[in-house]
């Protein structure tokens, strides 16, 4: 599969099985995608696939908008620039008529107005182009997880280390383990996100707060301190490296 002018080197025909999308078992998304260019369109469904869930696609809004309003769908990702009915518009649409179903826009607008006017349309989360078919997926799989009542929790748990949310202590191990707020919320989206590849953007989005790079090493300084915390001396690291696409805490 030849990658996409629009999308990162990174398709999943080029990472090492296993590495980037784990078995899913029945835990697959169905997924609407809404995107006019049709090789792009091809390229992220077939990926979608591959990972192992159900991808649907609609060349223009105005399908987009008709297939959307079924309801059978998890996640909807749509292109800003769309004939008939542009991205935006399908939003509002699909918003105003009470829709609840999780929407990620993707579009070559990037700059910070595009975005907020994405998620003021009642988008979720907005991906720019070029993107990554990795953070596509981990973005998608979020927003699904998000949705799915099962993600109301309490309690946290990969391996022996466990978090509760409700009287925010962490320990491994039987062992209480001293977080400062910031680790906390660090560790606590990493949990939620368990076996799953969370890149740099994400983290800066739902842990920092940032919706644009600071140009810093925050996000290396709190996950070595967060490292040296949970995974110091024990046989069993839980916290990974994924070199050249971000974190994944995993037993």
């Amino acid at each position: 599969m030849t990658a996409h002018p629009l999308l990162a080197h990174d398709g999943p025909q080029t990472e090492p099985a296993g590495q980037l999308w784990p078995e899913r078992g029945k835990d697959n998304v169905r997924i609407l995608v809404i995107e006019d260019d049709l090789e792009a369109a091809t390229y992220v469904q077939k990926g979608l696939r591959e990972s192992g869930h159900v991808a649907d696609h609609a060349a223009d809004g105005e399908e987009g908008v008709t297939l959307a309003q079924s309801g059978i769908y998890d996640v909807i990702v749509v292109d800003r620039m769309l004939p008939k009915k542009d991205g935006l518009s399908v939003v509002e649409t699909l918003r105003a008529e009470g829709s609840k179903t999780p929407v990620l826009f993707l579009s070559a607008l990037g700059e910070v107005d595009d975005r907020v006017k994405g998620l003021r349309a009642g988008g979720d989360d907005y991906l720019t182009k070029p993107f990554a078919f990795a953070e596509l997926l981990a973005r998608i799989e979020v927003l699904a997880r998000r949705a799915s009542p099962e993600s109301v929790q309490t309690k946290l748990q990969v391996g022996d280390l466990e978090l509760d949310l409700l009287t925010r202590k962490v320990q491994r191990g039987g062992q209480e383990i001293d977080l400062q707020p910031r680790e906390f919320r660090l560790l606590e989206y990493l949990m939620k996100n368990r076996g799953q590849v969370v890149t740099r953007t994400m983290l800066l989005e739902n842990v920092w707060d940032y919706h644009f790079d600071p140009q810093t090493n925050v996000i290396d300084v709190h996950m070595s301190r967060l490292r040296s915390k949970i995974d110091k001396g024990h046989a069993n690291p839980l916290l990974h490296t994924v070199r050249g696409a971000g974190y994944m805490i995993r037993e």
